[in-house]
């Protein structure tokens, strides 16, 4: 189903004031630490807002995740002040790492050449499971 045109409003907002609120915090706890979020959902009915983060260093992006989502309480309470005057009710916020930017890496280091050729060795390309 299409996301209708408050959802995108809303997720919007969120993504804007959570940028804020992470990178703050990024920049008193972790030094050398980028935070972005990536992108937003908001479900229908505005109760539940899916938050993607993408990390950089992404060797420490499960670490980070689970700490900001043992966090979220604090999160949401932040974002429900700076929100208050646009959004009746804050959704409850779940928090996902965001590996896009492995995955283009890895495209990348394929295309230059740098893996191994799946044509040459079929052994690097992950099996297929018959159904």
């Amino acid at each position: 189903m299409e996301e209708t045109n408050r959802q995108r409003k809303i997720a919007g907002v969120l993504q804007k004031d959570l940028v804020d609120v992470l990178q703050k915090a990024a920049q008193d706890g972790m030094k050398g630490v980028i935070i972005s979020v990536s992108k937003v959902h908001v479900t229908s009915d505005l109760g539940v807002a899916k938050v993607y983060l993408s990390i950089f260093p992404s060797v420490e992006r499960d670490e980070i995740v689970k700490g900001i989502q043992s966090n979220t309480p604090l999160i949401r309470h932040e974002m429900a002040k700076r929100t208050r005057n646009q959004l009746r009710r804050m959704p409850e916020l779940l928090f996902f790492g965001d590996d896009t930017l492995d995955y283009i890496e890895e495209i990348d280091k394929s295309l230059k050449g740098d893996d191994d050729n799946p044509i040459q060795n079929p052994d690097v390309l992950p099996k297929r499971q018959k159904r």
